[in-house]
């Protein structure tokens, strides 16, 4: 038999083509887009196992592109929930719809969601950019808990099939984790190989302030109605941590005099409210305790201004 290794102890190219192959690691961009409240970021959330995305019954819940990173030894899933498409009526909603464009350009996967009560031809025309897609796209049908038979899922994904042929279909209730399991081996399976592309512990590419402001503003769109939790935007100016505790102090900005009385409320009662109950969020999510200070200031017409837009992150 012939020797292979050299006397230093390394393999020749004889003995490494005998070695087994070593399977290959996969990673790749997954981004969901779809209208709003079609429940993208519920789906989000049950896909990555983490809360990573704030959720309400209310549209436009979601402003910005927010990464949730699932890991194995074996693949890295670099999922991004979007704002829900709509057309502009405010530069803000310009950048939103930005964020949502841009991950038609650089996913691996996309994942289109729908639900069963959405008219399919709502913004047809990001639908047909969806349709022109030459990477994989799955067709989420969402909400299916709430169909009464079979026939109207039938029907639901047949005309689907007509709007995006090349698509894979997957009935699903997110909220009830139905068929989000398929869903998850389906991705994996379309997974591109690859090298990581953030650290194996990373959850997100957002920093805490970022998951702050979110929880605050998910707190705004639950206990107001009407226009002023959409005139609100959260900053963080102080986040302070230490062994046991975090110290963080937060503005809510409003575009008028008006809304930032509804906002404090008769006694600053409901910014109180609005505090306890992000506090006790904010608690659990950094798994600490938190002394929370928040301040309503007044920034007129801020949706509209790109300076302001630019330094609450919705132009780069």
């Amino acid at each position: 038999m012939e020797e292979n290794t050299k006397g230093d102890g390394r393999l020749t190219p004889a003995d490494e083509k005998d070695l087994p192959m070593a399977p290959l690691h996969k990673s790749g961009f997954v981004n969901i887009v779809g209208n709003p409240n079609v429940g993208k970021s519920t789906l989000m959330n049950d896909l990555v196992g983490e809360r990573v995305s704030i959720i309400t019954q209310k549209a436009q819940t979601t402003r910005h592109r927010i990464m949730g990173i699932v890991n194995t030894p074996e693949y890295q899933i670099v999922f991004s929930d979007t704002p829900g498409v709509l057309k502009p009526k405010y530069k803000m909603q310009e950048g939103m719809l930005a964020f949502s464009e841009g991950a038609l350009t650089d996913a691996d996967i996309l994942l289109y969601v729908t639900d069963v009560v959405e008219d399919p031809t709502k913004n047809a025309d990001f639908l047909q950019k969806v349709a022109k897609e030459k990477i994989p796209v799955l067709l989420v049908i969402n909400k299916i808990d709430l169909l009464k038979g079979n026939g109207e899922l039938e029907a639901i994904v047949d005309r689907w099939r007509t709007l995006l042929p090349n698509a894979e279909v997957f009935p699903t209730s997110a909220k009830e984790h139905f068929n989000v399991t398929n869903l998850m081996a389906r991705i994996v399976e379309l997974l591109p190989a690859g090298e990581p592309y953030f650290g194996k512990d990373a959850l997100t590419d957002k920093p805490a302030r970022f998951f702050v402001t979110e929880i605050i503003r998910e707190k705004i769109l639950l206990n107001y109605d009407k226009e002023v939790p959409y005139s609100t935007e959260v900053i963080v100016e102080k986040f302070e941590e230490k062994d046991n505790a975090i110290h963080i102090m937060a503005v809510i900005y409003v575009e008028r005099d008006s809304q930032k009385g509804i906002i404090i409320g008769r006694q600053g009662a409901m910014l109180k409210r609005v505090g306890i109950e992000a506090r006790k969020d904010i608690e659990t999510f950094f798994g600490k305790r938190v002394y929370l200070e928040m301040f309503v200031k007044v920034e007129p017409n801020w949706r509209n201004r790109e300076n302001k837009l630019r330094q609450f992150g919705y132009i780069e």
